[in-house]
């Protein structure tokens, strides 16, 4: 049961019985039900956090280290979930308040610098598009209409370290001041390339579905619902990000 979030990982249940198909939930396992509730939970700190750092940058009071520290910290925290996955009902929710302040800086930043091109907000667009996406996905996945097989997780997991390795090169090369221009280009091709790494954050989304429930097939201890919810959370994070570059990409060739 791999996945291509790094978050979740084929040996995760190792050690449990894997009856998919037959909920095995008692109260001290893992259900559905209490990892949705938990990934509103998470939302709602992001939200909080999001909206202090938002306000902040306006009024021109954001401490300096803030966002650089929210970013290096949430990917701290992060990396503990994922090698510590029993810490995470206590990382999960520090990671998105970190993330939360990090995300509210950077789009506010959109926001007054594509103020003319977007009237209604750069932010609040992408937040309504990944809304959209996240729910089309679960639609998607809840009616089997695209069914998460082994050949799907292979090519979603191949894709993703790929596109990984790309951006550790350009983030290598920039260093250098070499720019890829497919990242950051308002190009045809530079959308075109955004699309595909949207499309790709989307598909990621089935892969987070399909690892949940089988997380509570499974019969997972508790603590799995906090780290199915940070899982989740990582991909929306990351699609949300995809979708306000992409934006910012079209609102360059206006």
């Amino acid at each position: 049961m791999a996945s291509s979030n790094p978050a979740f990982s084929q040996d995760m249940f190792a050690g449990y019985d894997q009856v998919y198909g037959t909920s095995r939930s008692t109260p001290t396992t893992t259900t559905v039900q209490g990892t949705v509730g938990k990934t509103f939970l998470l939302l709602a700190i992001l939200s909080f956090t999001a909206l202090w750092s938002w306000n902040a940058v306006g009024s021109g009071t954001l401490p300096r280290p803030a966002l650089f520290l929210s970013l290096i910290g949430g990917a701290v925290v992060a990396m503990i979930t994922i090698f510590k996955p029993t810490a995470a009902p206590i990382t999960a929710p520090l990671y998105a308040a970190l993330e939360g302040v990090f995300l509210g800086a950077v789009s506010r930043y959109y926001d007054i610098a594509f103020a003319a091109k977007y009237p209604g907000g750069i932010a609040l667009q992408a937040v309504m598009l990944t809304c959209g996406v996240m729910f089309v996905m679960l639609f998607v996945y809840s009616t089997g209409l695209i069914k998460v097989t082994d050949k799907l997780r292979v090519g979603i997991i191949t894709a993703t370290g790929a596109l990984g390795l790309f951006y550790l090169v350009a983030m290598v090369l920039q260093m250098f001041h070499v720019q890829v221009p497919l990242i950051w280009s308002s190009t045809p091709m530079g959308i075109g390339f955004s699309l595909l790494v949207v499309g790709l954050a989307a598909f990621n989304l089935l892969m987070d579905f399909d690892f949940i429930q089988k997380a509570a097939y499974a019969g997972a201890p508790k603590y799995m619902e906090w780290y199915g919810a940070f899982g989740l959370m990582v991909t929306l994070i990351w699609l949300y990000l995809e979708i306000l570059r992409l934006l910012q990409k079209m609102a360059d060739r206006r």
